[in-house]
C-alpha cells in the first residue's frame, strides 16, 4: 500500500510530506484547493508523462517520491521483479520507493529504490502497486473496447486474451504470405532462378569463416619469405653468432658484474638485470631458431593462395560485399532460397492456414466461453449495486454479439446495455443512461471490478460526481466497504462519502507574498465535524450543519 508520498515544487507545493494508512482515506477541500494535485502527482511517480509547467512557479525543478509497503504475499513477486530488472531490493524487502524529478528545461528522471529506471519500468511497478479511476472514468465507459477490457480485466482473462492475440497475429502473417504466394507469379520465379545461381555459385566457391583473414595472414608470410629469413638471421648474428654478439658481451659483463658484487652488496641488484637479460636473449635466440627451421618459402603454395585471394576477393566485388561476409551471404542465400520455394508451396501454405485457422478458433472459443460465464456474473452483480444506487428495477446486461469474423480481440464484440428502471428493454449504455445514471452505473462496476482485484491500493478521483442524497452515502458505504480489502483513497465533494471515511485529509490553500501554496492536514474529529459542515453548508457554517454533519460521521 502507500505509506508515503512527498513533494517538493510541484505545481503549487513547496514542500509537503503525507503519510497515508490502510483502511477508506477521503480527500476533501474546496475548489482549486488542489485536491487533484496530488493525484497528478502521485501518477508522475507511477510513470506519466511531465510537463515543465508541473514546477512551481520561481523553482528550478520538482520532485516527487513515493513510498509503497508490500504486503508479505506479494514480497516474493515484486523481490523477483526488482532482481530481473537490476534493481537493488531494500532490506527486509517490503519497501518500495519510487521517484520522479522535472527539470525546467523540460528534461525528467525516474527512480526506483535509488537507481535510475526508464518510466516503461516506473510503469510496471505502478500498475501492480496503483488503480486509479479518474473523474472522467464513465466517459470511458461508452466505448466498446474499454468494455471488453474492463470484463476482461475482471475475469481473470488477460492471459489468454493475449493468447488469442498472437494466434490470429499468426495466422494473418500467414493468411498474407498466402494472398502473395498466389499473386506473386512470374516474379517470384525470376527471383527464386537468380538465388539458385548465386547460391550454386558461392556453394562451388565454398568461402569459411574466418578464411579471408587467415589467408591474407599466410600470404603475407609466404610473400615476404626472404625478408623473413634475412631479417631474422641479421638478429641471429647480432645475438649470438657475430665475433663482439650480444650474448657474449652480456655474458663477459654478468661474469663481472657477479664477482664485484661479492665485494659490495649495492652492485647485486646490477648483476641480477644482466643475468636476466643474458637468459632473455638466449630464449630469443632459441625462438628465432624454431621459427627459421619451421618456415616454409613454397612457391608452389604461394601461387595457391594468390589464386584463392583473387577468387575471394572477385566473389566480393561481384555481390558488392566484403570478402569476410562472403560465408555469411552464402547463408542467406540459402535461406532466403528455401522460403522462397516454399512460399510458392501453395497448398502446403493453404493446410498451414488452415491448420493455424483450427488453432486460433480453438483458443479463441474458450475465451468466448469464459467471457459468457463472466459476462452474465459481472452484470448480475452491478443489476444488484443499482438497486441500491436509486436505480431500482434497473439492470445491466452484457452482450457477446459473435463477429462475421473472428479478430485481433476474439470472436465476439462486447456492449453493455442497460434498463433504468423496471420494465424497459436495456439498451446501449451509450444511447440510454443519463449523465447521472452513467456516473451511478460506472461507479458500481468500478467498486465491484476492484473487490476482484490484486492491486493494493485504489483511487477514485471524483467518481460521484452527479449523484447525492441517499445515493451518496450509499456510495460511502460501498467504498468503506472495499477499504477492509484494499487501500482506498478518494477525493469527493460529498460530505455523505466524505463522512464514511476511516482517515480524512483536507486540502486547503493559503497566500504565501505574492505565492499561493497548497497544504494538506489530516483532521481529528472535531476538525471533521468542521469540514463536513462546511461541505454540507457551503460558506457559512451554523449550529444546525454542524449538528447534520456530527450525525452523519456517528452513522458511519
Amino acid at each position: 500500500m502507500l505509506q508515503t508520498l512527498a513533494l517538493r515544487d510541484f505545481v503549487i507545493v513547496d514542500q509537503l510530506e503525507l503519510d497515508f494508512a490502510a483502511g477508506f482515506t477521503v480527500l476533501t477541500g474546496e475548489t482549486g484547493a488542489g485536491k487533484s494535485i496530488l493525484l497528478d502527482a502521485l501518477g508522475l511517480v507511477l510513470g506519466e508523462r511531465a510537463d515543465s509547467s508541473q514546477i512551481r512557479e520561481g523553482s528550478q525543478r520538482a520532485e516527487i517520491s513515493a513510498l509503497f509497503h508490500i504486503d508479505g504475499s506479494q514480497v516474493e513477486h515484486f523481490n523477483q521483479w526488482l532482481d530481473g530488472q537490476g534493481f537493488p531490493i531494500e532490506e527486509g524487502g517490503q519497501s518500495l520507493l519510487l521517484k520522479r524529478t522535472i527539470e525546467s528545461n523540460g528534461r525528467s528522471r525516474a527512480f526506483l529504490n535509488g537507481s535510475v529506471a526508464t518510466l516503461a519500468q516506473l510503469r510496471e511497478a505502478g500498475d501492480q502497486l496503483v488503480d486509479i479511476h479518474g473523474q472522467h472514468a464513465h466517459q470511458l465507459l461508452l466505448k466498446s473496447g474499454a468494455q471488453r477490457e474492463l470484463l476482461d480485466r475482471h475475469a481473470g482473462l488477460l492471459p489468454i486474451v493475449l493468447e488469442v492475440a498472437q494466434a490470429f497475429k499468426i495466422l494473418h502473417e500467414s493468411r498474407r504470405r498466402l494472398v502473395q504466394a498466389e499473386n506473386a507469379g512470374q516474379d517470384i520465379e525470376r527471383e527464386r532462378e537468380r538465388l539458385e545461381w548465386q547460391l550454386e555459385e558461392l556453394t562451388e566457391l565454398s568461402p569459411q569463416a574466418g578464411e579471408w583473414d587467415q589467408i591474407q595472414t599466410e600470404h603475407a608470410r609466404l610473400a615476404n619469405g626472404a625478408k623473413l629469413i634475412s631479417g631474422c638471421q641479421e638478429a641471429l648474428d647480432a645475438l649470438s653468432e657475430a665475433e663482439h654478439s650480444v650474448a657474449s658481451t652480456l655474458s663477459k659483463a654478468s661474469s663481472n658484474m657477479s664477482a664485484l658484487a661479492q665485494h659490495d652488496a649495492g652492485l647485486s641488484e646490477v648483476s641480477q638485470s644482466l643475468e636476466s637479460a643474458q637468459i632473455q636473449v638466449e630464449e630469443a635466440v632459441h625462438s628465432l631458431n624454431r621459427y627459421l627451421q619451421k618456415l616454409d618459402l613454397d612457391p608452389e603454395r604461394l601461387g595457391q593462395v594468390e589464386e584463392r585471394m583473387q577468387a575471394l576477393h572477385s566473389a566480393a566485388r561481384k555481390y558488392r560485399t566484403e570478402a569476410n561476409e562472403l560465408p555469411n551471404l552464402l547463408i542467406e542465400a540459402a535461406d532466403r532460397l528455401e522460403a522462397l520455394t516454399a512460399s510458392q508451396n501453395i497448398e502446403a501454405l493453404r493446410e498451414k492456414v488452415k491448420q493455424e485457422e483450427a488453432a486460433y478458433l480453438k483458443i479463441a472459443k474458450q475465451l468466448s466461453q469464459k467471457r459468457n460465464q463472466a459476462a452474465a456474473e459481472l452484470g448480475k452483480l452491478v443489476t444488484e449495486a443499482m438497486q441500491t444506487l436509486s436505480m431500482a428495477g434497473g439492470q445491466l446486461e452484457i452482450a457477446l454479439t459473435p463477429l462475421s469474423e473472428g479478430g485481433l480481440n476474439g470472436l465476439e464484440q462486447i456492449e453493455f446495455l442497460v434498463a433504468g428502471h423496471a420494465g424497459s428493454t436495456p439498451r446501449s449504455l451509450a444511447k440510454v443512461a443519463s449523465g447521472g445514471e452513467l456516473a451511478r452505473i460506472s461507479l458500481a462496476i468500478s467498486v465491484i471490478t476492484s473487490k476482484a482485484s490484486f492491486t493494493p491500493t485504489l483511487i477514485f478521483d471524483e467518481v460521484d460526481a452527479g449523484i447525492g442524497g441517499a445515493v451518496a452515502e450509499t456510495v460511502g458505504q460501498l467504498l468503506r466497504q472495499l477499504g477492509e480489502s484494499h487501500q482506498i483513497l478518494c477525493v469527493t465533494h460529498l460530505p455523505q462519502v466524505a463522512a464514511q471515511g476511516n482517515h480524512h485529509l483536507k486540502v486547503s490553500k493559503s497566500q504565501s507574498g505574492d505565492k499561493t501554496l497548497s497544504q494538506v492536514s489530516p483532521l481529528a474529529r472535531s476538525a471533521r465535524v468542521e469540514e463536513v459542515a462546511r461541505m454540507l453548508g457551503g460558506a457559512t457554517i451554523t449550529d444546525t450543519t454542524r449538528r447534520h454533519a456530527r450525525e452523519l460521521l456517528e452513522q458511519s
